[in-house]
């Protein structure tokens, strides 16, 4: 190591003014020459900083070997040299200094391994350089831990959970182990995971790790009452987690389980969640489920930013709306001011909701083109205009906003469906409606209402055949009210009027109000 000479101090200003300026080379190459110049350790540790900040490996590489020479003890100094020796794929230098390194803290150098295998680009020579380190720890459970780790990345799954077995006959129970056996299991079989966690967990069942991995699959497998009930043990059994409370809140929610829900969710405010916000929203549902809708309107003000700002606000405003307070329900919209574009949307279409769902088709008018005015690219505006505009009977404005709504979103299966449809019902454009209505199909080909549009415009046609098989298909899928007039009409026009009379009875029963189903029943059984 040489003395601090004023030479070396100038240079040491150099690289330092240069990297605050970021002129980078000149900062790395000025450091590397001091490390080499002086061998000592500290100017070698900062060589290895700004060689790595500028991506260089190699000379990062070299700045390091400076530093492990110069500093042998230091577990920092060895750790970054292996690291750059693993990218750099330089096995048989890397593996001694591991020996060494493992050999100071065997069993937290073991779990660390597996970051430091990710270097690797072949995951084979990453699995056997592991099973060799691993060998001289045959009773250590983290050693067989990092084997299954590299034999998982390696695609060696039978291998993996071979080691995992080891592990835990070494340490019974250890969870981490268990959640790895769980990683790889589901990779092939997520049956085969969610057996593996139900039995572990009849062995140790204050597993806290485990039996949260294991509610959190039963919720993918759409198994959400043995979901919740996992989640409510967790709650119990470990409190105070605000992501297991409001998981069993949501999921009592989703089963209709409207006092549960508030319970655990009011539960979930008091662990101070992240995202307090989404809370009171769903506790509003929860209120509104519970027919105390004083309760629910105070939770939706709660929400304040986020996801659910205009969710909130919107429901809290048809529940205004079905007390029969429609303008103090708008004026909540109105004064409602969204965080992005896309809210603001969002509000206008909610705004304009409320007046169709009151029939006050030309004030949605209004609202709508009024949004457009400000948001004139919006295709969800266009959209929502122009089914309003066929209401009113604006049959111009609904075909241009439909078309523009195609120029936007090309793949906009319902905007296809609707300008063909009001084309084949309204208009005698039958082979542009036939033409868009395929298109429709193709984009979604087993949406019961484009197919139920196939069928009406292959009737309108005079393909009766064709209309039957579509609106059947359509019916089968989903037994719409509307799809019901529609076949009920083809079947009468094919002579099938018994079957059409018991279609249409059958669909009244359960829709007693559907407009179309009503004005189609007049027209042919008055």
């Amino acid at each position: 190591k040489q003395p601090l000479t004023p030479d070396i101090l100038f240079k040491f200003l150099v690289a330092e003014v240069a990297g605050q300026r970021g002129d980078i080379g000149i900062a790395e190459s000025t450091y590397l020459a001091l490390a080499r110049q002086t061998q000592d350790p500290r100017v070698a540790r900062r060589a290895t900083e700004v060689a790595m900040f500028a991506r260089d490996q190699d000379g990062a590489l070299v700045a390091a070997r400076l530093w492990a020479a110069g500093e042998p003890d230091s577990e920092r100094a060895q750790q970054t040299l292996v690291v750059l020796l693993l990218n750099a794929g330089n096995l048989a230098e890397a593996e001694p200094i591991m020996r060494t390194l493992l050999k100071q803290d065997s069993a937290n150098g073991f779990l660390h391994l597996s970051a430091l295998m990710g270097k690797l680009r072949d995951t084979r020579e990453a699995l056997e350089l592991v099973e060799r380190l691993a060998a001289d720890y045959p009773a250590l459970p983290e050693a067989r831990f990092a084997v299954a780790q590299a034999a998982s990345g390696a695609g060696r799954f039978e291998l993996a959970l071979e080691a995992l077995k080891q592990a835990d006959a070494l340490r019974p129970g250890w969870e981490p182990a268990a959640l790895l056996s769980v990683q790889i299991l589901g990779k092939t079989s997520n049956a085969d995971a969610l057996r593996f966690m139900r039995d572990f967990l009849k062995t140790y069942p204050a597993a806290r790790e485990v039996r949260l991995a294991y509610a959190r699959s039963l919720v993918n497998a759409n198994q959400f009452t043995e979901a919740r009930n996992e989640f409510i043990r967790l709650n119990t059994d470990f409190p105070g987690n605000a992501e297991v409370s409001f998981a069993a809140g949501l999921l009592s929610l989703q089963m209709g389980d409207a006092e549960m829900a508030h319970d655990l969710l009011t539960q979930t405010l008091e662990y101070s969640p992240r995202d307090p916000d989404t809370v009171h929203y769903y506790l509003g549902q929860a209120a509104e489920q519970m027919k105390q809708p004083d309760a629910a309107a105070a939770h939706y003000l709660e929400v304040q930013s986020g996801t659910y700002l205009v969710s909130a606000r919107a429901r809290q405003a048809a529940m205004l709306a079905r007390a029969g307070k429609l303008a103090e329900a708008q004026a909540l919209l109105a004064a409602t001011r969204g965080e992005n574009d896309a809210q603001n949307v969002r509000l206008i279409q909610a705004q304009a909701e409320l007046l169709r769902d009151s029939k006050a088709h030309a004030a949605a008018f209004d609202v709508l083109s009024k949004g457009l005015k400000r948001y004139p690219d919006s295709a969800d505006l266009l959209y929502d205009r122009a089914m309003v505009a066929e209401k009113l009977d604006k049959l111009d404005v609904l075909e241009a906003d439909l078309r523009r709504v195609i120029v936007l979103r090309p793949d906009d299966a319902q905007a296809y469906n609707a300008l063909g449809y009001t084309l084949a019902d309204r208009t005698n454009h039958l082979v542009e409606a036939v033409a868009l209505l395929e298109k429709a199909l193709s984009l979604a080909p087993e949406d019961p209402f484009i197919l139920d549009s196939v069928g009406w415009a292959q009737y309108r046609s005079g393909n009766l055949a064709r209309a039957q098989e579509y609106l059947e298909r359509a019916y089968k899928v989903r037994p719409d009210p509307e799809i019901a007039a529609h076949l009920g009409e083809v079947l009468w026009a094919r002579g099938q009027r018994d079957e059409a009379g018991k279609l249409w009875q059958t669909s009244l029963q359960a829709h007693p109000q559907n407009e179309l189903l009503l004005e189609t029943l007049h027209r042919f059984k008055p």
